[in-house]
């Protein structure tokens, strides 16, 4: 393929791989279609440059990308073809939308002369993505590639970060034509302005018991290392937004625990004695806010101060005393090292909340007769996992373990969606293992989420990577059964799963595999997982009366008939 920047003729594939090239892109995830050709045959001549990675399933290669975003902060391409392979791509974008995560997704189109009649697997990409993706268009003429391609990069990462989404009409891509390439992108973001950082200063030494939540995309490790020196040298706690716990090492003096699904009820109890709350990168959306309860909209009883590379997302929901449009890169360096000269007035507020989410991420003492405790199988392998290890979350009670008993903290990081799409967790997995297979990529899943992309195991089979998945077996869809139970105790309907065998599933894809029982036994198996050099699956065969780290189905039995 001709590689340039002045105007020799190109077709409209060549041209868009060139326009991937210059903004720094060096992978894509994809299920391959024939509305799309043009773009993988020019792929071909830059396989030394580019990574194409083929999923077995389209939603798969979504996650894949918004994965790859999540981790690198770059926008993760995604190609799929029309109709059905956009449909099932959707949900990518949508957790791209929620997690605020940059990401491209190319979608091949139709021939533009066959448009509004219904042609084979025809939809408008504009109408269907609207709502879900940061821009949504379609690219007419191959001329223009360019300019489209330069200005996708730039929403997908400028602001509060996202999804955009191209349409590319098959016949535009053959189109050959003369056009010079765009410029190497550069995102936009808002800088603090040194009167808000004053005024921020200020709110905070007047607080008496503050508390930093900090959360959303855009934390780099070195902005994260620098709040993490601003919040120290001041004994101000913090606290992490849902499934953004590695912003700040959870060992650090001054971490407090998360607000998600696992929050601790001390965590709770703190927020409400705290005077102030300043939000820096996270949207108080509904699952930081445990439903809007925890700050009541629009008015919360605490003082807040909210930043947010969005300024549109500031006031959304709750009117702050102090709203500042910037990113938290910008806000974090310009916030280290500076002394606000309160330590000691909050020393002992920022220990006692320490305290607090250490003692809560200890296993308490088993609430039955469990043969597997997981808190207790966890607790014993997490000061041995590399500190840069990737913990992959999918939807579901199961998470609570991980998000409770597992220390987070940069270089390591979490990757989850905040929207509650199930089987995320092994496609994202899979992405962090083969842009690293030297890195321990370690997925958490459950049996209904692992049925539904287990098999991207295949994919990391065929690349090379190297994920450890442990596959949380009860035999239920656990987060919707504890719903029931609580609302209709004892009327156990759809929620059940029959099972096949997991181990030998997990083999059939090339994987590395064991079922574990006891909690002895998971430590070892752990350990061969790791030393396999291939993707693992390790099966726990957990009790489903264990619903959740903090209750059991009979306590939730009781309590809902008790109010009966």
């Amino acid at each position: 393929m001709l590689k340039t920047t002045d105007t020799a003729t190109r077709t409209g594939g060549q041209i868009l791989v060139d326009q991937l090239l210059i903004h720094g892109a060096d992978t894509a995830y994809c299920v391959p279609g024939e509305s799309y050709l043009e773009v993988l045959d020019a792929l071909h001549d830059v396989q030394d440059r580019f990574t194409l990675i083929n999923a077995r399933h389209e939603a798969g290669a979504a996650t894949m990308a918004e994965a790859y975003g999540k981790l690198t902060g770059r926008p993760g391409i995604c190609m799929v073809t029309r109709g059905p392979g956009a449909c099932h791509a959707a949900i990518g974008v949508h957790i791209a939308q929620q997690d605020s995560t940059p990401m491209i997704l190319l979608v091949g189109q139709i021939a533009r002369d066959t448009t509004d009649r219904e042609a084979f697997q025809e939809l408008d990409y504009r109408a269907m993505f609207g709502p879900v993706a940061k821009w949504a268009t379609q690219i007419d003429d191959a001329r223009r590639i360019p300019e489209y391609m330069a200005r996708a990069f730039r929403v997908a990462t400028s602001g509060r970060p996202g999804p955009v989404v191209i349409a590319l009409p098959e016949d535009m891509l053959t189109d050959a034509v003369a056009v010079a390439d765009a410029r190497p992108f550069c995102p936009t973001g808002a800088e603090i302005a040194p009167d808000r950082l004053d005024a921020l200063a200020d709110e905070l030494s007047r607080a008496e018991r503050p508390l930093l939540l900090l959360g959303g995309s855009g934390w780099s490790d070195a902005s994260a290392a620098a709040i993490q020196r601003f919040a120290e040298g001041n004994h101000l706690p913090v606290a992490c937004s849902f499934r953004r716990q590695d912003i700040v090492d959870n060992l650090s003096p001054v971490y407090a625990g998360d607000f998600g699904t696992s929050t601790a009820p001390s965590l709770y109890r703190r927020l409400q004695d705290a005077d102030l709350l300043v939000v820096i990168g996270a949207r108080l959306g509904e699952m930081t806010t445990k439903t809007y309860t925890t700050l009541t909209p629009p008015n919360p009883a605490i003082r807040l101060v909210h930043i947010h590379p969005d300024p549109d997302e500031i006031g959304r929901v709750y009117s702050p005393d102090l709203g500042i449009a910037a990113t938290p890169d910008s806000v974090a360096h310009a916030l280290d090292g500076r002394d606000l000269g309160q330590g000691a007035r909050w020393s002992e507020w920022c220990a006692g909340l320490h305290a607090e989410y250490l003692a809560d991420s200890e296993p308490p003492a088993p609430d039955g007769d469990w043969p597997l405790d997981m808190g207790a199988a966890l607790a014993q392998i997490r000061d041995g996992l590399p500190a840069d290890m990737v913990v992959t979350l999918d939807a579901g009670n199961h998470t609570g373990w991980a998000q409770r008993f597992l220390r987070f903290g940069r270089p390591g990081r979490v990757v989850g969606s905040t929207c509650g799409a199930m089987g995320y967790s092994v496609p994202a997995a899979v992405a962090a293992s083969l842009a690293d297979p030297d890195r321990l990529a370690l997925s958490f899943v459950g049996d209904g989420g692992f049925m539904m992309s287990g098999n991207e195991l295949a994919t990391a089979a065929q690349y090379g990577g190297r994920p450890v998945v442990l596959l949380f077996n009860n035999g239920t869809y656990g987060t919707i059964r504890m719903h029931q139970e609580r609302e209709h105790p004892g009327r156990v309907s759809g929620t059940t799963l029959v099972n096949q065998d997991f181990v030998r599933m997990a083999e059939g894809l090339g994987c590395h595999a064991e079922r574990v029982t006891r909690t002895e036994d998971f430590g070892p198996a752990f350990a061969r997982a790791r030393d396999s050099g291939r993707p693992a699956v390790i099966e726990l065969l957990t009790d489903p009366e264990q619903i959740s780290t903090r209750t059991t189905i009979g306590r939730l039995r009781d309590a809902a008939q008790g109010r009966g």
